[in-house]
């Protein structure tokens, strides 16, 4: 295996974990990024977010020679037979991929690369565009580059797990050769029987549009029957379970909450719709799910409102959690980025505390008070907020909670908690 040699464009949330995981496979790794103060933190072997295991991992294979991080591009790819493009494609406007950034780098890339490169676009962008980005090198290059189409399936909170021990490998090639050295380069997994798709680049970017807006789609789903379930006297976790022993539905993502978020649900559900009109295609589920996640942090607000007797006008109101899940710093796309403002437009006073949230937190909520604990939070509040299931919430002592809230409330937007314990 380590006979490869990889080059990793971008060092943001996928670059810098394939790049540590295939290091830590026994690839040799460069890794490059246009940020100086990414480079520079990741010289001194700081991870710039969280993410557990990553920064053990990183330490580990830098210091065995394995990984290595340089701000040259030229440098990044001199010797390398696969460069992987791990570059963000943010939601633009009206919901399309910016690929502004997956060609800037293709342009730079162009003069740089060696005959028989094998380009991997890890980005995630629309149907078509692996097939424009190699007609855009064959015009460019004047050595022949195989691109191949191999979509990440990362969570957040367990990307090293995700990336060493896959569900499937999914890649898109129209070369024999790409074929082969990708065939090379997981040979650790497709010997351990890792499920593999082979296919065309369109089925391969498909394929991860179409599993995000799925998960999306069981977590919408999952919102609203709880709102059913509320109505008429049912138990929204038992109706979890008992949906989840059906094989054929699953337990995953049917946890009812204020709403998904994050780096991938909500840009890859508008960027599916967007591609699929300009084909004329009219994805009618998917933009039903996107119009009731954006109503359901709309419903939060309500539910808090009147758990704190019909008004949160000049009350403190303590806010357990703003990430947009537990285990990760990302507050991207989070239903914190609705729900705090709207509390704070109706007059309420915010504590918040999140145990990885604040850093990236700060700059998005002003005027509100950041607590080192849960406990800060929930003193003299009149009214206490689970946004993000962090496990740490589920072990407060209510009793402890009790006496020290002002009003002995407690909105469980995450089901955390058994409500008669309660």
């Amino acid at each position: 295996m380590s006979d490869l040699k990889i080059a990793v464009i971008g060092a943001g949330y996928v670059g810098l974990v394939t790049s540590v995981c295939l290091s830590n496979l026994g690839f040799s790794v460069t890794c490059t990024d246009t940020n100086n103060h990414i480079l520079e933190a990741l010289g001194q072997k700081k991870v710039p977010f969280f993410e557990p295991g990553l920064t053990e991992l990183l330490v580990e294979n830098v210091s065995k020679g394995r990984l290595l991080f340089t701000a040259s591009l030229s440098q990044a790819v001199l010797q390398a037979d696969i460069v992987f493009v791990a570059v963000g494609t943010p939601a633009g406007d009206v919901g399309q991929a910016d690929l502004s950034c997956v060609h800037a780098v293709i342009d730079a890339l162009a003069p740089h690369l060696r005959e028989g490169t094998v380009l991997v676009i890890k980005s995630t962008v629309p149907v078509g565009t692996n097939r424009i980005l190699s007609e855009k090198l064959t015009a460019l290059c004047p050595v022949t580059v195989h691109v191949v189409s191999n979509p990440e399936f990362l969570r957040e909170g367990a990307a090293i797990e995700d990336f060493l021990h896959p569900d499937r490998i999914v890649m898109g090639c129209d070369s024999t050769h790409a074929q082969e050295v990708m065939t090379r380069l997981y040979a650790f997994f497709i010997n351990a029987s890792v499920p593999v798709v082979f296919c065309n680049w369109e089925t391969a970017e498909l394929i991860k549009y179409a599993s995000n807006s799925f998960l999306a789609l069981k977590i919408g789903f999952a919102n609203e029957i709880s709102d059913l379930c509320e109505r008429v006297g049912a138990s929204m976790p038992q109706v979890s379970h008992g949906m989840g022993l059906d094989p054929r539905i699953g337990a995953d993502f049917l946890r009812p909450g204020p709403g998904y978020g994050g780096s991938c649900f909500p840009k890859d559900t508008q960027a599916l719709v967007y591609g699929a009109a300009l084909h004329g295609i009219d994805l009618s589920l998917v933009r039903a799910l996107i119009q009731s996640n954006e109503e359901r942090k709309r419903k939060m607000v309500t539910k808090i409102t009147e758990a704190c007797g019909g008004s949160v006008a000049n009350k403190t109101i303590g806010i357990l959690g703003v990430t947009f899940k537990a285990q990760t710093d990302d507050v991207r796309e989070s239903p914190s980025l609705f729900i705090l403002p709207a509390l704070q437009a109706k007059g309420a006073r915010l504590k918040v505390y999140d145990p990885q949230g604040m850093k990236n937190g700060q700059g998005l909520f002003p005027h509100v008070r950041w607590c080192s604990h849960a406990l800060e939070v929930a003193e003299g509040s009149d009214g206490l907020v689970i946004l993000t299931e962090w496990p740490e919430f589920r072990d407060l002592d209510l009793g402890v909670l009790k006496n020290i809230l002002r009003s002995p409330v407690l909105i469980d937007l995450r089901n955390l908690m058994d409500p008669e314990t309660v």
